[in-house]
């Protein structure tokens, strides 16, 4: 079965850095387009970035941009999301998301067919 187990979530103080990681377990993510998503209480799902493995291309929304990175290991099947210069703003679950295909086309939710159940990350000022 389809298992994304996101990891590296915690409490830190704004300025930290995090790097979640997103272990895919029986699918191979080296020709697909992977995401990472947040949520924030009483919030709507946001996409945070998305990437094609295939071909490196990346999809940063504005908040992300700068200080969000994505990143995969192909040969490990993980993909990454370094976070810096924290922001209490950036406290949510994130969650990491999966298509069928190899083309990010669009950044709706509903666009990602596998899920993994979030880690949360939580920022104080």
């Amino acid at each position: 079965a389809q298992v994304l187990l996101e990891s590296g979530g915690g409490s830190v103080q704004a300025g930290g850095s995090l790097t979640l990681s997103c272990i895919v377990s029986a699918y191979d993510i080296s020709r697909k387009c992977v995401g990472w998503f947040r949520q924030a209480p009483g919030k709507e799902r946001e996409g945070v970035v998305q990437k094609s493995t295939a071909s490196g291309a990346t999809n940063y929304a504005d908040s992300a941009l700068g200080r969000f990175t994505i990143s995969h290991d192909a040969a490990k099947n993980i993909v990454y999301l370094r976070i810096n210069s924290l922001k209490p703003e950036d406290s949510a679950m994130y969650f990491c998301a999966a298509r069928t295909g190899s083309f990010c086309v669009g950044f709706e939710a509903g666009s990602f067919a596998y899920w993994g159940q979030g880690t949360q990350v939580t920022v104080s000022s």
